[in-house]
C-alpha cells in the first residue's frame, strides 16, 4: 500500500493537468470571493457574505466551482490510466487491484482536502481586504457549513474518480458528473411542479447532488427549492444521501474493476 500511495502521489504531482486544474480552481474561487465582496462592500457583514466569500460562492451555487475542478482531478486520476493505456503496467507493478484503487482514492481525497482548505484561506485573505476584521467562522451556521463544504468537495472528487473507473472514459465521466445535476435533477424538479406530476415531489429530497448542496446551506433553503415545501432533509441527513450515492457508484466501479479485464 505504501508503494501504491507513493506511486499515486508521484503521478498526481507530475501531471500537468493537475496544476492547471488546481490553479484555475484557486484563481476562480478567489475571483468569485473578490466579486462578492466588491458587490457587497457597503453592506453589513453577515454570515451569507462570509459564507459566499470563504467558499467562493459555493453556498449559493448549484455547482460549486471547486467541487467541479476537484472532480475533474479525480476523473483524470483513473481515466488517464485507460486513455493512455497505462493501466496494464500499473497492474503489472501493483497486481492487487484493491490496493491500486484504494491508493488512488486516498490520494485524490487528501488532495481535495488540502486544496479546499488552501482555497478557503485564500478567500478569507481576499475578504479581509474589504472587511478589515477577521470574521467569526465558528458562529452558526458557518460552524457546520464550512466543514460541510470540505466534505462536499471531497465527495465530488471521489465520485469523479469512481465514475471514470466505472466508465473507463474521461469524457463519459465528465458528462455524467455535469449533466446529472444541471439537467437531470433540474428536469425532475421542474416536472414535480406540474400538478399532474406532483407525485415526483417526495423524490426531490433524494436527488443526490441537490442533497449534497445542503451540506453548505446557510439560509435553510436548498439550491433547487424551499426546504419546507418539499420536506427536505437536514444538513447531515442530506449529506448522507449524497454520500450513499457516491458509495453506490464507487461499489459498482470497484466490482467491475475487480472482475473485468484491464
Amino acid at each position: 500500500m505504501i508503494d501504491a500511495l507513493r506511486f499515486e502521489w508521484v503521478r498526481l504531482r507530475t501531471i500537468r493537468s493537475t496544476y492547471w486544474l488546481i490553479g484555475l480552481a484557486l484563481f476562480l474561487n478567489a475571483a468569485v470571493a473578490f466579486l462578492v465582496n466588491l458587490a457587497t462592500r457597503n453592506n453589513p457583514l453577515d454570515t451569507d457574505i462570509v459564507g459566499a466569500t470563504v467558499t467562493g460562492g459555493g453556498t449559493a451555487s448549484p455547482l460549486p466551482l471547486l467541487a467541479v475542478f476537484m472532480a475533474a482531478v479525480g476523473i483524470l486520476a483513473t481515466g488517464h490510466e485507460y486513455r493512455y493505456g497505462t493501466i496494464q503496467p500499473t497492474l503489472t507493478t501493483i497486481p492487487r487491484r484493491a490496493t491500486v484503487l484504494t491508493a488512488k482514492l486516498a490520494v485524490v481525497a487528501a488532495a481535495a482536502v488540502a486544496v479546499t482548505v488552501a482555497s478557503m484561506l485564500v478567500n478569507v485573505a481576499v475578504g479581509l481586504v474589504f472587511w478589515g476584521e477577521f470574521p467569526g467562522l465558528t458562529e452558526q451556521p458557518l460552524d457546520a457549513a464550512l466543514p460541510g463544504y470540505v466534505l462536499l468537495v471531497v465527495l465530488w472528487a471521489v465520485l469523479g474518480a469512481a465514475l471514470a473507473q466505472l466508465f473507463r472514459s474521461v469524457p463519459a465521466a465528465l458528462v455524467a458528473i455535469l449533466v446529472t445535476p444541471l439537467v437531470v435533477e433540474q428536469m425532475i424538479f421542474r416536472l414535480s411542479l406540474v400538478p399532474a406530476l406532483d407525485w415526483l415531489a417526495p423524490m426531490i429530497k433524494f436527488l443526490p447532488f441537490s442533497a449534497g448542496l445542503r451540506l453548505v446551506d446557510l439560509s435553510g433553503t436548498a439550491a433547487l427549492t424551499d426546504a419546507d415545501n418539499f420536506d427536505l432533509f437536514g444538513r447531515w441527513a442530506a449529506g448522507g444521501v449524497f454520500t450513499a450515492f457516491v458509495a453506490i457508484v464507487l461499489t459498482a466501479a470497484w466490482t467491475l474493476f475487480a472482475r473485468r479485464d484491464a
